[in-house]
């Protein structure tokens, strides 16, 4: 962050540079970017044991429970914060919509990576943790598009939210096409490799050796896109440093209040600390590399929605490394056997 803002603040340049690097003046695709999204992906798809999918769908309870807080819950609360944000604060000339947008996109990408960081810190169940995943990554795939229409295209009308240009010329095709980039061809990716490496080598060298390799790779990619993405804003984003709080407050409230309730809906269904655990940050984190993607494809790279976007990461990492600890605690407290 303080590398993009104070590299587009003094030297305002820099900007019309990553705006040149588009295929054509009408594009929203910056090739860079959109390279670096496609790796940022790659990594995490790659890590997903698909094969241990089967062992989520013969447990119906949990499959069920995650299911409801993932596709139900989630993106309802991440979309009630986001219109309550516009409402409290719409800004001068609803200058404040494309955060809105932004804020609702993140709730719609569940968690597909970073998830499996949290659960193994907090000591859920690791098992369940691979399984949710890759049920997520299909879900992601075959339905992102559609969710992403109806609760940014359609939805927000219905609440009196007026739309922009953008929103209104928004189809569920582009939204697939984008899909299909960022998620699809990572997705593919990251199958083909598993599927293939484990045969050829094995899976303790798969998982030993090379995942370690290409982990690093999602780091520098996301790291690389919050470079340009502040870069882009740095001429002004010194003027409006309340954005970024505006923006962080409902997502803070999001990951806790996701986090809380989905921990004690799983207890109350009779899961294990474990199990409870594993529903929880399942729950309550978010694929934020598929949100700014998405954010970045339909909106542009230096659009308000794409900022906001880049706000998820840098609000959701030190949450969930609290909440680590507060699982542990919870472990101590309602799980003493």
């Amino acid at each position: 962050m303080a590398v993009g803002v104070l590299s587009g603040y003094f030297f305002p340049g820099i900007a019309e540079f990553w705006e040149g690097l588009k295929p054509s003046e009408e594009s929203t695709t910056n090739l860079p970017i959109a390279i670096g999204l496609v790796l940022m992906m790659y990594p995490p798809l790659a890590k997903v044991r698909y094969e241990e999918l089967g062992d989520v769908f013969r447990n119906y309870k949990v499959l069920t429970l995650s299911l409801v807080q993932n596709w139900v819950i989630g993106p309802v609360l991440m979309f009630a914060l986001g219109i309550l944000f516009f409402k409290l604060f719409p800004g001068e000339n609803n200058a404040n919509l494309p955060y809105m947008y932004g804020i609702i996109m993140i709730g719609l990408a569940r968690c597909i990576a970073m998830v499996i960081v949290w659960n193994d810190l907090a000591k859920g169940d690791t098992q369940y943790a691979a399984g949710l995943v890759a049920f997520n990554s299909i879900f992601q795939v075959l339905f992102f598009s559609v969710y992403a229409y109806f609760f940014i295209a359609v939805l927000p009308g219905w609440f009196g939210v007026p739309t922009n240009s953008a929103v209104e010329n928004i189809t569920i095709a582009q939204i697939a096409e984008s899909v299909l980039i960022y998620l699809g061809i990572p997705f593919a990716a990251g199958f083909i490799t598993r599927f293939v490496l484990v045969r050829v080598k094995s899976k303790q060298w798969y998982e030993r050796k090379f995942i370690p390799k290409i982990s690093p790779v999602t780091l520098i990619a996301l790291l690389f896109t919050i470079v340009v993405m502040f870069s882009l804003k740095g001429e002004y984003i010194v003027k409006i440093p309340l954005d970024v709080v505006l923006i962080a407050i409902p997502l803070l409230i999001y990951f806790v209040v996701m986090f809380l309730l989905s921990f004690f809906m799983s207890k109350k269904v009779g899961a294990n600390y474990e199990q409870s655990t594993t529903l929880s940050f399942t729950a309550a984190s978010n694929n934020f590399e598929l949100a700014i993607a998405v954010a970045i494809a339909i909106f542009g790279m230096n659009s308000g929605e794409a900022f906001a976007a880049v706000i998820g990461p840098l609000v959701e990492v030190p949450v969930m490394i609290a909440l680590v600890n507060v699982a542990l605690r919870f472990r101590k407290t309602y799980f003493k056997h």
